[in-house]
């Protein structure tokens, strides 16, 4: 805006932006922002993904070591017998069958005993550890080892050269949509 003085000269007014510039302005930083929070937002998601991979991972290796300290001990290895296991077996699938000194030790896949797990379960149906370490002499214990698992869950294959091949499949929804698998995969020895 021009002021005119008594000279007859205009005198222009402080300069500034105008009302469409401003929106301009607000228009391009707001779609900035989006982009950046969509770019945060989605890291997130990836970093809950990875986390839970580990965490799950982790979860399969120690079944697993505790699966191979139990063969360890087996005199012998049933696949996919559940007879006379020390536990009710629930309607889940028998697995394996592990003879030792201490008892029968029964890997079972299935309907989880209680709405708490996610999907089915792992379970094993066996002594309990003393303080030592070692399986107890006394009653023997079911318990949930993982849940989350896809229909077998537990794979138990005897190979050729006599080692037994494990598979353990899970799966998860994370909250950002979509399905996560997580599978692991051991050889290991049989008495």
């Amino acid at each position: 805006m021009a002021l005119l003085h008594s000279h007859g000269r205009s005198v222009r007014g402080p300069a500034g932006f105008s009302l469409a510039e401003l929106l301009v302005a607000v228009s391009v930083g707001l779609l900035l922002w989006g982009v950046v929070l969509q770019t945060l937002v989605a890291e997130g998601r990836q970093v809950e993904r990875m986390v839970r991979q580990v965490r799950e991972r982790g979860q399969q290796r120690r079944v697993l070591a505790l699966l191979r300290g139990d063969l360890q001990r087996a005199t012998r290895v049933d696949l996919g017998l559940g007879t006379g296991a020390a536990c009710a077996l629930g309607g889940r699938d028998p697995v394996l069958q592990l003879q030792t000194p201490a008892g029968p030790i029964t890997y079972t896949a299935g309907s989880p005993p209680s709405p708490i797990w996610r999907r089915r379960v792992l379970m094993r149906c066996g002594p309990a550890f003393g303080l030592d370490g070692e399986p107890s002499t006394g009653a023997a214990q079911n318990r949930v080892l993982l849940d989350g698992l896809t229909q077998p869950g537990l794979e138990a294959a005897a190979e050729p050269d006599g080692l037994l091949h494990l598979r353990l499949r899970q799966e998860f929804e994370p909250s950002g949509g979509g399905v996560q698998r997580i599978e692991t995969e051991v050889r290991v020895e049989t008495p």
